[in-house]
């Protein structure tokens, strides 16, 4: 198994696209310490996770929170001997489908605020313990990318590039202390998206027209190519973007 006797932690474990990567790390033998807001979503996936042999735990977080952040990652090393990667995948609240010329401050300035904070606080809670221990991954998601032209994505875009920036920098400071830093970079996961929304099946299309595989990315392509960046055979793979658009992006 690629992440046998590893701890991980991912905040936004109780969504679609942390249980996700959260299911696909414990198959692979880590131990995984899910956060979030929702209990009941964490503990579904936890149940989940237990009901294949695997070991979860879970815990209530405002990963917006610094000293909450702090003190669960603090925890979390105490109770396994370490952090060895950590992965956020909390949503931002971001607003779609309004032109930037028409949408309101607060809703443009709230994913870029909350993308960049809590990246920032989740990933500075897992270094500390991992600069000790001289090793750890700390992932992103999202990446840089063109706006979809039509679908007013409003300040998401501007979110995933400003937490590009953030992780060049921590891969700049953190990788003398063998840390690693890398993002997986998507054009959409459309399983993703609640199957009760209107616009499901458009969004889909439209992500898949832009693609030169004529397909979007699943949610198990999310969580194995989770599982390999954070994985030993990944170990030359830092300050970088892993391509997972399918072809939407060329590198």
């Amino acid at each position: 198994m690629l992440l046998e006797g590893k701890t991980s932690v991912i905040y936004g474990g109780g969504g679609s696209i942390g249980g996700a990567v959260a299911r696909a790390f414990a198959r692979e033998g880590a131990k995984v310490f899910l956060a979030g807001r929702t209990e009941a979503r964490l503990d579904k996936v936890a149940a989940e996770i237990r009901a294949g042999g695997g070991v979860a735990q879970t815990e209530e977080v405002d990963a917006l929170d610094e000293r909450a952040v702090d003190e669960h990652a603090d925890a979390v090393a105490a109770a396994a001997g370490g952090i060895d990667i950590v992965f956020n995948l909390i949503s931002h609240g971001d607003v779609q489908g309004t032109p930037l010329a028409e949408m309101a401050l607060e809703d443009f300035e709230r994913p870029i605020r909350t993308a960049v904070r809590t990246m920032f606080l989740t990933s500075r809670a897992a270094a500390r313990h991992m600069i000790k221990q001289g090793s750890g991954v700390i992932m992103a998601f999202g990446g840089y990318g063109d706006p979809m032209p039509g679908y007013y994505l409003g300040g998401l875009q501007v979110a995933f590039q400003a937490v590009e920036a953030l992780r060049r920098s921590l891969a700049c400071e953190l990788g003398p202390h063998g840390i690693r830093v890398v993002t997986l970079q998507t054009a959409g996961v459309p399983e993703s998206i609640q199957e009760s929304f209107a616009g499901r099946a458009a969004i889909t299309q439209a992500i898949e027209r832009r693609t030169m595989l004529n397909r979007a990315a699943t949610l198990e392509d999310v969580g194995n190519v989770a599982v390999f960046a954070a994985s030993g055979w990944a170990a030359a793979v830092t300050a970088t973007a892993i391509n997972i658009t399918c072809g939407a992006q060329v590198d």
